[in-house]
């Protein structure tokens, strides 16, 4: 046994509503994407603590014509990841359409197209399971209120085994109502174990819920249930949604998140164990761990989701998304290094967050310092393009051409009730149409803006506090674009991204 520790969180970023799954001696991890595109995230791990990047399962969401533009608290909600009949398996919810499912020979794919297992409003984080003694296959759902009225249950169905049909009207089979307390219960993962069918779902709201566990002989009830994590004295609000594992050697493991305002829901990881009454135990007697002894598998080097990026022929890396689904020419391959962005012309130049063609990658959770080499290749009048924080407020810095072709360095900013940018600093030439940008995050996710036009990193307005979307971490973004007209106009150019710890 390793007698080396993790510490909690293990991937300190938004990668909300983890699941995960065994394959061998390997371990596989999707989350929530919501609106951006690639979606579906897949990592992977030897020993549950080092986690990489290796793919996305859907390139876009569908139906193409509704993600044309930012649906950024929409689209992928909650997947579940399981591995069946030598395939991998995701199942989510999109709130506004129902439930789907792709699947996979391997990991890497090749990825079905979506299947629309049940079509509804307000369908939301399904869980599959393959009954392995009997052959018969389950469906389990949540509900939200915000599209169909009704929250607080969960429902089951039977399935044809292939995944692409349900075969009944479904029943609930837990109704939180009735239960003293519980409210907002969801995201429900679907079990067999030591003859009882278990149900791991949260509740309580992702700020200050808990983590719940179910079990009933039978598949549609009645199930009684326990509290099984919880934040008693620890400092780890909400801990709950997430999914159990076990390794080769019977190890338990839960991976669940944690809602940390902008950065998203980090990704926590507790010991597991089944007490002597046959109920499972979670973390230090039902409160998260932040530091323990890792899983008893072989030792790994240190590994984590790629941030870093010198955009090689153009290429970006696996850990960026659109804010929406692509559109052709935005990116343009080459022969150098450099990520050349097409200055995409917009009526919607003045606000971020309507625009489709921001490249994103997540927050980094903990202090740190974001840097990026930007040219203006456009000479077309009011084409800009920059680094930016975006969420439901946002602020960028980036260079900007001028009426009278001279390139000026500006810093804008929207508050979240505004509807439009306002300048953040007084711009300042740029010579060249080149700039260094830079980004301080500290704690509390404040961000202190600089830029250098070759006189010297210089500060850049007021520090401005990062926020989140409604469901989404605050993002980091690279954007070029153009005010409305006709034609190309232009491109811009960054090389050399960079987040390094602060």
């Amino acid at each position: 046994m390793t007698t080396e520790t993790y510490r909690n969180p293990i991937l300190d970023a938004d990668w909300s509503d983890p699941d995960v799954v065994r394959v061998g001696d390997d371990f596989y991890l999707t989350a929530s994407s919501f609106g951006r595109a690639p979606g579906l995230p897949l990592l992977h791990s030897r020993d549950l603590v080092n986690w990489t990047l290796v793919g996305h399962a859907l390139e876009r969401l569908e139906p193409a014509e509704e993600f044309e533009k930012p649906r950024h608290d929409c689209g992928v909600w909650a997947p579940s990841l399981r591995y069946h009949d030598e395939r991998f398996w995701i199942f989510w919810g999109d709130p506004d359409q129902g439930i789907f499912q792709v699947n996979a020979p391997e990991i890497r794919g090749p990825w079905t197209r979506p299947h629309l297992l049940k079509a509804g409003k307000g369908l939301i984080d399904p869980c599959p399971l393959w009954d392995e003694d009997t052959g018969e296959a389950y469906l389990v759902h949540a509900w939200a209120k915000s599209r169909s009225g009704v929250k607080n249950r969960l429902t089951g169905h039977r399935m044809r085994p292939d995944g692409t049909e349900l075969l009944d009207e479904g029943k609930v089979i837990v109704d939180g109502d009735r239960i003293p307390g519980w409210f907002t219960l969801e995201g429900p993962k679907l079990y067999r174990h030591d003859g009882w069918f278990w149900i791991f779902a949260p509740a309580g709201g992702v700020e200050t819920g808990w983590q719940g566990a179910f079990r009933s002989r039978g598949f549609f009830g009645p199930y009684e249930e326990r509290i099984v994590l919880e934040q008693k004295d620890t400092d780890v609000n909400g801990p709950h949604q997430g999914g159990w594992v076990r390794t080769a050697s019977g190890e338990d493991w839960f991976l669940h998140f944690q809602q940390r305002g902008a950065y998203g829901r980090v990704v926590h990881l507790q010991p597991m164990r089944w007490g002597p009454d046959g109920w499972p135990v979670l973390g230090d007697d039902g409160a998260p761990v932040a530091v323990h002894q890792k899983p008893g598998l072989p030792p790994q080097p240190p590994a984590a989701p790629a941030t870093d990026d010198d955009f090689p022929g153009g290429r970006y890396g696996r850990q960026w998304q659109w804010t929406a689904n692509p559109g052709d020419g935005w990116a343009t391959q080459h022969s150098g290094d450099g990520l050349r962005l097409a200055c995409v012309r917009s009526a919607d130049a003045h606000d971020l967050r309507k625009l489709p063609n921001v490249l994103t990658q997540r927050l980094p959770g903990t202090p740190c310092t974001v840097e990026v080499e930007l040219r203006l290749d456009s000479d077309e009048p009011g084409a800009r393009a920059g680094l930016a924080v975006l969420g439901d407020a946002f602020g960028w810095i980036g260079l900007q051409r001028g009426a009278d072709g001279t390139a000026h360095l500006v810093h804008r900013f929207a508050e979240a009730v505004a509807e439009a940018e306002r300048d953040a600093a007084h711009p300042r030439l740029a010579p060249g149409g080149r700039a260094w940008l830079r980004i301080e995050i500290g704690a509390g996710s404040r961000c202190r803006f600089s830029a250098d036009v070759g006189d010297g990193f210089r500060p850049s307005g007021p520090v401005f506090a990062a926020t989140p979307w409604r469901w989404v971490g605050a993002l980091l973004g690279l954007v070029a674009l153009a005010p409305a007209g006709q034609g190309h106009a232009g491109a811009a150019t960054f090389t050399q991204f960079r987040i390094s710890a602060s």
